[in-house]
């Protein structure tokens, strides 16, 4: 488990907000997304132990699942090799992956979130020991909500263990730095979303009346598509983009009139403007908080290991009735599945059952006390 903290804008991912990766890759058709990803990326950014670059977009309030639920999605892209990737899926020659999160835009940027979860994944090596020891994926169950019960079970099992390995061999948190603070606040962290001119004179179209398309281009208010011609850097940091029609367009458009400044006298097709303006990060560290558990599980696990436990039985006043002989039914000979009426029937505690006595030898007081065993 573990947490993160950007300043005063911090978010727990063991709260609400969540990092993921995403499989659904049906939201890259969104129209959304894809007018996002025709527009230039928010970062490139290239991992230490990594051979490419990836490029990333991010996309707040995109529907997502069968409940449209708006969720920020984060694609990153990058160039596609001469073996099929093994995660997330080739367009274009490019792959593309999915991550999804609802962590603010405002503290956390699209890299913030593409490193979040890698890091997570390179947990994973260390970590595999979860998967050996416990295989929370083995189908144990007859029905869909009984496998998704064991997962539960299993992971609160694996918890479980985790916080008696601390109280056992309890240590100081780590933190690691995933992103340095950033030492001048003009720094950009991404682009907000697109901004489109207004109005240059009363009853004449404005850059509002252009909607962007998921291919790339603009469709003006008579229908014909306005293509990329250049990308400038402005003074303040903004990257604009000049979109332009076709000169035979323009000329037997019936609204020309109402579209280009010197109307049916214009020699040169319309012409419009989409603005990317930089969004500012925080200055603050992004920072992951958590505690070294595998030393802490192994030596919980080494301290079984050395137990001792002796079961005593209170002798019985008299002695059981002779049992009848057990008739076996055919399904039970075959070792079938029991039901859980069965098997609660089978591990009840009768009440007329005599006591017992366990006694749990080679725990520390310490760890004892935790478990509330008793010490005398």
């Amino acid at each position: 488990m573990g947490s993160m903290a950007r300043g005063p804008c911090g978010s727990e991912l063991a709260g609400f907000s969540f990092v993921l990766r995403g499989k659904d890759y049906a939201v890259l058709d969104h129209p959304l997304v894809q007018a996002r990803l025709h527009l230039p990326p928010d970062q490139h950014q290239q991992r230490p132990e990594s051979q490419f670059t990836r490029a990333r977009y991010d996309c707040p309030e995109v529907p997502v699942g069968p409940a449209r639920v708006p969720c920020r999605v984060v694609v990153a892209t990058h160039p596609a090799g001469q073996t099929k990737s093994r995660v997330g899926v080739t367009r274009d020659g490019l792959v593309h992956e999915l991550f999804f999160t609802m962590l603010p835009q405002e503290a956390f940027t699209a890299g913030d979130i593409v490193e979040l979860y890698l890091h997570r994944g390179a947990f994973e090596p260390t970590l595999a020991d979860e998967d050996q020891e416990q295989d929370p994926d083995r189908w144990c169950s007859h029905a869909p909500a009984g496998q998704e019960a064991w997962q539960i079970c299993s992971q609160w099992v694996w918890n479980l263990r985790l916080q008696l390995g601390h109280q056992l061999t309890p240590t100081p948190m780590r933190t690691t730095a995933f992103a340095p603070a950033s030492p001048h606040s003009h720094e950009q962290q991404g682009y907000g979303p697109p901004v489109v001119g207004g109005g240059w004179k009363a009853g004449r179209f404005s850059g509002e009346d252009f909607a962007l398309q998921p291919d790339g281009t603009v469709r003006c208010p008579a229908g014909k598509l306005l293509s990329a011609q250049e990308q400038r850097r402005e003074a303040d940091g903004s990257l604009r983009l000049v979109y332009a029609a076709r000169l035979l367009d323009c000329r037997a458009c019936p609204l020309r009139e109402q579209c280009q400044w010197h109307g049916a006298q214009a020699t040169k097709p319309r012409r419009m403007s989409v603005l990317l303006h930089p969004r500012k990060g925080g200055t603050a560290a992004l920072l992951w908080r958590d505690w070294p558990r595998r030393e802490q599980r192994r030596a919980c696990i080494q301290l079984v290991r050395r137990q001792r436990v002796d079961v005593q039985m209170e002798p019985a006043a008299q002695s059981p009735p002779a049992s009848q002989p057990v008739i076996f039914s055919r399904a039970q000979r075959a070792h079938s599945r029991l039901s859980w009426q069965e098997r609660l029937a089978r591990n009840a505690h009768a009440l007329e059952a005599l006591p017992s006595t366990l006694t749990l030898y080679g725990v520390p007081d310490h760890f004892a006390d935790f478990l509330g065993l008793s010490t005398t």
